[in-house]
Parts: C-alpha cells; sequence; structure tokens
C-alpha cells in the first residue's frame, strides 16, 4: 500500500508547488487522453533531502527534486523472496490501476546479474529465479504493466566477462531464464514485456538482434534501450528503429549480419532499410527507451586521464532528460519510460584509481542503489527540458 505522505511534506509541497509550478504527484492523464504512467513512491533519502534544502532556504532546489521525484518512473525489483514480490507487485499495480496509470516495472533478479559487479546479487539458479517470475506473474494478474525485463541480462551475457565455463552452460541458462520470463509475463492481459539491448554505444545492432532472438523477443512486444545510461533519445530512437527493422528483416530469412548498424552513414541505412525492409511497423517489434539521465547526453572524460573512465558510472554534470510518456508520435516507440531512478547511485566509481574517493567528484560515492544528493541536484539543476519554469 500507499505509504501516507507526511503532513510537512504535504504542506511543503503545496507551497512549493505555488512558487514554482511543481507537477502534482500522481496526477490522472488528461481526460480522453488515455492512461498515463505511474508516480510511485519516491526513496525516502529524496523527501530528507527536500526537507534540508527548505529549511536551509534553498527552496528552488526543493522544488526541483520535488519535480523529479513526482515524474513517472520504474518501480525496480530484485532480491526479494517469492512471496515478497507477490505482495509488493501486487501492491503496486493495483495502487496504478486505481489512478488509471500504468506501471513500469524494471525486473533486476537474473543469476550472475551484473557478472558480479557494483550491482551483484540476483536468483542463486535458474529453478530460483522461476519461482521468483512466477511469484512477479502473480502479482500483476490481471493488472496493466511494462516490464522492463532485467537490465543487462542479454548485453551482458555470462559468456561476456569470464563467469562462464567452456560448455557455455550459464550462458545458455541466461537464455532460458529470459524466456521463461518471456512466457510466464506476456501472455497476461495487461502487461507488456520488453528485452534488454544495452545501449547504443555498446552492442551493435549485428551483435544484439541474435542475442533478442534467442531471448525470446519474438514472443515479447519488442526491446528497451539506454537503461541507467545517457545517450540522447535521436540515438536511441535510430538505434530501435534498426534493431526493430534488422528483426523484421531476419524474420523474413535475411541475414542478421548485412543489417545496417548504429554506425553506419544514417543516410545509407535508410536506404538499405527502404529497400530491404517492408513490414509495416504494427508487425514489428516495438521498443522503449530510458532517457532518465540524457538531458546532456553522453559525458567525455578527459583524454588520457584514466586507466577506466567509467563514462557509465555517476558521471558528473549530468541532467535530467525528457519526460516520461505513452505518445511518442514514433510508431516504433510505444514509451520513453525513466527506467533508472534518478538520483540513485551506479556505484563506488574509481575510475582506475586506488581510490576510496571517485576522482571525478572528490568523494566516495554511495553504493549502488543508495541516494546520491550530489548528483540529484545535478541532475535537477541541468534538465533538458528544464524542471521548472524560468530556467
Amino acid at each position: 500500500m500507499r505509504r501516507r505522505t507526511p503532513i510537512w511534506l504535504a504542506a511543503l509541497s503545496v507551497g512549493l508547488a505555488a512558487l514554482f509550478a511543481v507537477p502534482p504527484a500522481h496526477a490522472a492523464a488528461p481526460a480522453g487522453r488515455g492512461p498515463s504512467l505511474y508516480v510511485p513512491d519516491a526513496n525516502p533519502a529524496a523527501y530528507q533531502q527536500v526537507r534540508s534544502l527548505a529549511r536551509a532556504g534553498r527552496l528552488r532546489d526543493a522544488a526541483g527534486i520535488l519535480a523529479m521525484v513526482n515524474t513517472p518512473q520504474a518501480v525496480w525489483f530484485g532480491d526479494q523472496s517469492p512471496a515478497e514480490v507477490e505482495r509488493l507487485v501486487r501492491a503496486v499495480v493495483r495502487d496504478a490501476g486505481r489512478e488509471h496509470a500504468v506501471p513500469a516495472l524494471a525486473l533486476y533478479n537474473i543469476p550472475g546479474r551484473d557478472c558480479a559487479n557494483y550491482s551483484a546479487g540476483g536468483a542463486a539458479n535458474t529453478a530460483e529465479y522461476q519461482a521468483w517470475i512466477d511469484a512477479v506473474a502473480r502479482g500483476i494478474g490481471r493488472g496493466e504493466a511494462i516490464v522492463t525485463l532485467e537490465p543487462d541480462a542479454l548485453a551482458l551475457l555470462p559468456s561476456d566477462c569470464g563467469q562462464d565455463d567452456a560448455q557455455g552452460t550459464k550462458t545458455a541458462a541466461r537464455y532460458a531464464e529470459v524466456n521463461y520470463a518471456v512466457d510466464a509475463l506476456e501472455p497476461l492481459r495487461g502487461t507488456r514485456v520488453y528485452l534488454d539491448t544495452g545501449h547504443p554505444g555498446w552492442q551493435s545492432v549485428n551483435s544484439i538482434v541474435p542475442r533478442l532472438i534467442k531471448g525470446g523477443v519474438g514472443r515479447a512486444s519488442g526491446f528497451y534501450t539506454n537503461a541507467s545510461n545517457y545517450n540522447t533519445d535521436d540515438a536511441n530512437s535510430w538505434y530501435g528503429k534498426l534493431i526493430s527493422s534488422c528483426l523484421a528483416y531476419a524474420d523474413g530469412g535475411g541475414d542478421v549480419a548485412e543489417c545496417p548498424n548504429q554506425w553506419w552513414s544514417r543516410a545509407d541505412a535508410q536506404t538499405w532499410l527502404d529497400t530491404h525492409v517492408t513490414t509495416p511497423p504494427s508487425r514489428m517489434k516495438h521498443f522503449v527507451t530510458d532517457s532518465s539521465r540524457n538531458g546532456r547526453g553522453t559525458w567525455t572524460p578527459p583524454a588520457g586521464k584514466y586507466s577506466d573512465a567509467q563514462d557509465w558510472c555517476n558521471p558528473p554534470d549530468r541532467g535530467l532528460g525528457a519526460r516520461p510518456t505513452l505518445r511518442t508520435g514514433d510508431p516504433l516507440q510505444d514509451a520513453r519510460l525513466w527506467i533508472k531512478t534518478p538520483g540513485e547511485s551506479d556505484g563506488l566509481c574509481l575510475r582506475g584509481t586506488a581510490g576510496p574517493e571517485d576522482p571525478e567528484r572528490g568523494t566516495v560515492d554511495p553504493k549502488a542503489g543508495d541516494w546520491f544528493p550530489q548528483q540529484v541536484l545535478e541532475l535537477a539543476r541541468l534538465a533538458e527540458p528544464p524542471l521548472l519554469p524560468g530556467h
């Protein structure tokens, strides 16, 4: 169930809204325009930061953070027991249904998650994962949900990071687990499942399409890109179009190796698509994108400064991106979402140094998933488009 809003927060929200036109939380969709996306409860540390800023007289910063957390974003699930995840998912789906909203659920519990890096964890084995997915399915039930299934599950296979055996046992299990989740969740009446592609600066179209096919994308609604990353909306939409087109080409018997990828010139790629892909968008696989932190695009590390710049890990001076929507204007793009929870750390970023501080920030970054007040202020202040009037 949704937590009650503290009286102090409700009063502060009203005051800041009057001063800065902060959008109200959990707003219903305009009449006649269909469902909205769901606004979940924020990380409690967000409200603590808002309160501290307001007490210090930094009202505009407080209003910016409130506007950020009052924006629809995904609810993440991982590491809970089956009983717990079933209860939590059911609560979110029911709460969203009461508001005529669609929740985005990020499922993050695959065995070997994140190749045992900053976000290590997940189910212990395939059987445990299947039981967990079954619990998620029971929690969703007959409700509506957009499921972004297991970020990095296909773009970062066990075989990519030296965690597999010579027979490829763990990678084969990964594909079996993703397929199981597709078959358990996609048939639910109101659920759409999207599979991982990484982002356009990582896997090429030619390398990710075979993984999507092996992962069961043919039985899913489609795929997603840029989860927790910083690529621009333009780059993400183009990458999505190329992947959708290559999937359609492969479905007709074409060779994935022939497909144009994101590093072709766009003119040449478009000419190839016009010649080889005649499938209507309604019959192609659709996609969703993550615009949570891409307002200023990707970070370019200082040349030669770091042995491993970790450009994906809490990069400095990034901004929130375009607001989430179910009305993208692109026949292949079902939604633009905030998949990554903006304000939560990517992990302890050392950039190839001995640490313990992040050399780009001069601080010890919070562990993955913890609230990062310094980054929060950057994201809100540098949002593009701006969060508040007058920026």
